[in-house]
């Protein structure tokens, strides 16, 4: 079988960033996966599943709402727990949707009040949330995306 394209990356030299991971292409449309890594796998703990379930309902929340809603795709949580994906069509690049994450977060850090979609009727794990553990996590990614500027991998396999 051949390995997708996400374990062909190095994890043991990937650091918190914003990269492409991956463009599909169907019928002439483009769509690039985001690889938003919010923690430095096998090096930092991963993020604790409330936070990170916080972090998803509020970062869809957003993308749905944003100027840009008719280019998102998707937005959901990797399985690792160190980040998450960000399906945008376009064949675009980091620098592309740069602005766009930034605001992301921001959104997420000044956020007050009840989570989007954080109902029994709404989802199905609805109590597992975590707002002061989700904007911990926020304010970290969008500090080392402002400081170190990773936007591409640097080591593949």
């Amino acid at each position: 079988m051949e390995k997708i394209e996400s374990f062909k990356v190095n994890h043991l030299v990937l650091e918190k960033g914003l990269y492409v991971s991956r463009r599909d292409y169907k019928d002439g449309l483009a769509v690039t996966t985001f690889d938003m890594r919010m923690t430095a796998p096998n090096r930092e703990p991963v993020m604790d599943m409330p936070a990170l379930h916080t972090i998803e309902h509020l970062s869809a929340t957003f993308l749905r709402n944003c100027a840009r809603k008719d280019e998102v795709v998707y937005f959901g949580p990797m399985g690792c727990r160190t980040g998450c994906y960000l399906l945008m069509f376009g064949e675009l690049e980091p620098k592309d949707v740069y602005g766009l994450v930034i605001e992301l977060c921001d959104f997420i850090l000044n956020f007050v009040g009840d989570i989007p979609g954080a109902k029994a009727e709404e989802c199905g794990n609805y109590l597992e949330q975590n707002l002061n553990m989700a904007k911990y996590y926020i304010a970290r990614y969008k500090k080392s995306l402002q400081e170190e500027k990773n936007f591409v991998y640097k080591q593949n396999f």
